[in-house]
């Protein structure tokens, strides 16, 4: 039973996003099923609204594929990383509600972005810049500095795993 508890543990990100990309799936199927049968009325108006309805399960899925491929490519990396030695370590402090100390983000930032610039081709520095980012409590930058770091990632020869 402990075994079970420590893989649940360890998995608990992977457990909700396969839950909540369950319950899109769902919803993006009775969309569809819902936006064929007003396709499916006499109604001109019906149909109209069937036909806009229609797109919505069409972007949803687009949507749904991209992040999970994006989150599949992060943690794909950070596997990579790990196994080099090559992961940022976590030693920043943190106040006693257990939020990293911004100033000491910002010290630590400044380390990653100076190697992002040296290596401007290197997924691994835009990786960690991300991590940088993140921990500064940048996210919308951490989330393209990630990106990033995934089209050079992707772009790398095969050779460079």
């Amino acid at each position: 039973m402990d075994a079970m508890w420590a893989a649940v543990k360890k998995n608990r990100t992977k457990i909700w996003v396969g839950a909540i990309t369950l319950l899109l799936v769902l919803y993006l199927v009775v969309s569809l099923q819902r936006s064929l049968l007003l396709l499916g009325d006499a109604n001109l108006m019906a149909k109209a609204i069937g036909a806009a309805y229609l797109v919505l399960p069409m972007v949803g899925a687009w949507a749904l594929i991209r992040e999970l491929m994006f989150g599949a490519r992060t943690e794909q990396m950070a596997k990579i990383l790990e196994a080099e030695g090559g992961l940022p370590e976590d030693r920043l402090p943190r106040t006693p509600g257990g939020r990293i100390v911004r100033a000491a983000a910002d010290a630590e930032f400044e380390r990653y972005r100076v190697e992002t610039e040296s290596a401007p081709e290197d997924w691994r520095s835009w990786f960690r810049l991300a991590c940088a980012y993140d921990a500064a409590g940048d996210r919308k930058r951490a989330r393209a500095s990630m990106r990033d770091a995934v089209k050079l990632f992707r772009a790398r020869p095969a050779a460079d795993a």
